[in-house]
């Protein structure tokens, strides 16, 4: 059963025609209607592109949320063989909102660490909803560290709403896990992925996102806190989740304009949650051309690259006073360099190969 969002009416109500189309109930299966079924489906199509290429930021955090979106473990079976999961921290136990372990990519060894929310009532419980506790960044930091010293790059699949608060995990050292994990990460010698496939949410998805390259999917989230915990401490209502989640800038095109993470995987028309198959195909194929980006870079320069890319954040452009109408504001001046890169990421996958190079060259011009 299709799970549909609140923006989402017109399109349930099309599919719901549409099943009726196909499924005539007693009559003969020559009395199927083609053309208004492809009609139908194109009205569909046409709708969802509509809606998809119009999300605001709270829309996209719902469908970042989405109950039918595709989970870590989903990906880690579709595209990774031969995986063998490890579990424990060699202190407290295993968590089970993190899944781990070594696997094959294209014959190429890598750790994946996957936070998993869980697909139904009883998984989600199961995997605490996807929010991590000490032992959960403890087997993180065991296993990269066994990574690093065996050269294996490390992939990463972010998804949680945030670190596990409960009164247990705080005693357990919540926070200095988180900080060990971030150190851990930004020390490696390996080349470190993390994609943002869902939420990622405040300290639980920086401890695991320290990486070379963050990469989000089209309509995943990356932020200090939920939009409704934002407006909450700013408004004291959460029902102002809109003007907060619009605010934070939390979008994979907001990150992306401020430099925060270095590319977008677009998703299928209508989400990641419409065609699974397709979404782990586009993400296989950034995995690889960015572990193929490191493979000929040395242990050092792997290092350099990530210390660079933290360094560079926020020091080129920034907000500056808007005085647009006379009003007091801030507003981002977004430096050239970005603006190009920008350009590149969002229209890599449809742009020639010639007008590539061009702002390729542009881009390495102005750094």
């Amino acid at each position: 059963m299709k799970n549909y969002l609140e923006f989402e009416k017109d399109i349930k109500t099309l599919e719901e025609e549409m099943e009726l189309l196909k499924s005539p109930g007693n009559e003969s299966i020559s009395e199927v209607d083609t053309s208004k079924i492809k009609s139908t489906q194109d009205q569909i199509n046409s709708k969802l592109k509509s809606i998809y290429s119009n999300l605001n930021s709270w829309q996209k955090t719902q469908v970042a949320r989405h109950e039918d979106r595709p989970r870590a473990n989903f990906y880690i079976k579709k595209i990774f063989k031969d995986f063998t999961p490890l579990a424990g921290d060699r202190y407290f136990g295993d968590d089970h909102s993190v899944t781990a372990g070594f696997g094959l990519i294209n014959e190429k060894s890598v750790l994946i660490i996957g936070q998993e929310k869980g697909e139904d009532l009883n998984t989600r419980i199961e995997k605490n909803f996807g929010m991590m506790s000490p032992e959960g960044y403890r087997k993180c930091i065991r296993l990269m560290k066994l990574a690093d010293r065996f050269q294996i790059p490390i992939i990463t699949l972010i998804d949680t709403p945030g670190a596990y608060p409960g009164i247990g995990a705080e005693q357990r050292g919540q926070a200095s896990a988180i900080a060990h994990s971030i150190e851990c990460c930004m020390s490696l010698k390996v080349a470190n992925i993390s994609v943002i496939i869902g939420e990622g949410g405040s300290g639980g998805a920086i401890a695991l996102a320290s990486s070379n390259k963050v990469i989000m999917l089209e309509n995943s989230i990356y932020s200090v806190i939920s939009p409704e915990g934002c407006a909450s401490i700013l408004w004291r209502d959460p029902g102002k989740s809109l003007e907060a989640a619009e605010a934070m800038k939390l979008s994979a095109q907001d990150l992306l304009k401020l430099g925060v993470i270095d590319d977008i995987i677009p998703e299928p028309l209508g989400g990641a949650h419409r065609n699974h198959d397709e979404i782990a195909n586009n993400l296989k194929n950034v995995i690889l051309e960015n572990l193929n980006y490191f493979e000929s870079m040395n242990a050092e320069e792997v290092f350099n690259h990530r210390k660079n890319k933290f360094l560079k954040i926020g020091r080129e452009g920034g907000f500056t006073k808007s005085s647009v109408d006379g009003e007091t504001g801030l507003e981002f001046k977004e430096p050239i360099s970005l603006k190009l890169k920008r350009i590149f990421i969002q229209n890599k996958y449809t742009l020639s190969a010639l007008g590539l190079a061009f702002i390729a060259l542009i881009i390495a011009l102005a750094y």
